[in-house]
């Protein structure tokens, strides 16, 4: 998935980010809600991480922004203050979900993951395809039963060709769930990263290519 964590404490928002990133999720950052509102009217995001009190511009009024421009994102927002009013005046302006600080990172995390669910069609519990088994909550992938290790853009990559279902997804499409906003698209990292994913899933090759478009797996 992709994450923006808009948050105006440095710290915070770095740990944030390098958490979910090791969830294989690709996260861009902002730290006040100028740069938030900015960030998501260039990118498409599944799941806001966003903090209410955000400097320039605040967090309500991004989160009004959100659910004014109709998009698939869904808000967690987060805040110190722990009063029942407060939650329920965040939930009022549209956000998914509401989390106080200070917080576990598991938590976090884990409530990501099911928003992230809930912004696309539902998804098994484990994908298949072409005896590929990928556990998404386990981070695990076997073929044909043996044990495949992926690094995060590895399994970020072909969970997003098996969720396609056997249709084709193109470069730019990869580098948008699997990649954060400072990735470079004329790099080579999705073509490199496919030809790794390649080789760890050995023989018979399962990726293809498909000239002009992209890359599936039938």
């Amino acid at each position: 998935m992709r994450v923006l964590v808009a948050e105006d404490e440095r710290l915070l928002a770095d740990a944030i980010a390098e958490w979910l990133r090791d969830d294989a999720h690709a996260v861009d950052l902002a730290h006040d809600g100028a740069a938030a509102l900015e960030r998501l009217t260039v990118n498409d995001y599944d799941v806001v991480v966003l903090d209410r009190d955000l400097p320039l511009v605040h967090g309500d009024d991004v989160c009004r922004e959100i659910v004014r421009g109709g998009g698939a994102a869904r808000v967690l927002m987060l805040t110190a203050a722990a009063e029942v009013t407060d939650r329920v005046a965040g939930l009022g302006l549209g956000a998914d979900d509401y989390l106080t600080k200070p917080f576990a990172f598991p938590e976090l995390a884990a409530r990501v993951h099911a928003l992230g669910r809930r912004c696309r069609p539902a998804a098994p519990p484990a994908l298949h395809r072409a005896g590929i088994t990928l556990d998404p909550a386990r981070r695990e992938v076997f073929r044909d039963g043996r044990y495949v290790p992926l690094a995060r853009k590895e399994f970020a990559v072909l969970a997003e060709l098996l969720r396609a279902e056997g249709a084709v997804v193109s470069s730019e499409q990869l580098l948008e769930k699997a990649w954060d906003e400072h990735a470079d698209p004329f790099t080579g990292a999705v073509r490199l990263t496919v030809l790794k994913l390649r080789r760890k899933l050995a023989d018979p090759p399962v990726v293809e290519t498909v000239k002009g478009s992209g890359y599936r797996i039938p």
